[in-house]
């Protein structure tokens, strides 16, 4: 019981305020930045920025509900992994420190799963 509102409690950190502090503000500001945001991996800055949104609306909002939980884990990883050593890999540590933080944040959630209070685990019971 404890342990599974440890996961909880670790999803909804990270999951909300990366939805809400981080993505959310990306989403609504998509065509003021999709010309000038970082295109790291060469794909363009509207698709960088389309596949950020991705990750920071939609897959931490799945991680907050704990659905498909260990899924969408990754490509929160893989974003901030981008951000923290890509974008700001050469900035000095506190302007990649964030972005480092949520990385092993989601990769822990990603080994752990979603717990026993998560849409995840409500689909596995019933099937």
């Amino acid at each position: 019981m404890v342990k599974d509102l440890a996961y909880l409690l670790s999803r909804l950190l990270f999951g909300v305020t990366m939805f809400i502090a981080h993505g959310l503000p990306k989403l609504l500001s998509f065509s003021e930045r999709m010309n000038t945001f970082p295109d790291p991996l060469g794909v363009g800055n509207s698709l960088s920025l389309g596949l950020t949104i991705f990750a920071e609306v939609v897959c931490a909002a799945l991680v907050a509900v704990g659905l498909f939980t260990r899924w969408v884990s990754g490509p929160m990883v893989v974003t901030m992994f981008v951000a923290t050593f890509i974008v700001h890999g050469n900035d000095p540590w506190h302007k990649k420190e964030l972005a480092f933080v949520y990385m092993i944040g989601f990769v822990i959630t990603g080994l752990l799963g979603s717990g026993r209070f998560s849409l995840d685990y409500l689909i596995r019971k019933k099937s």
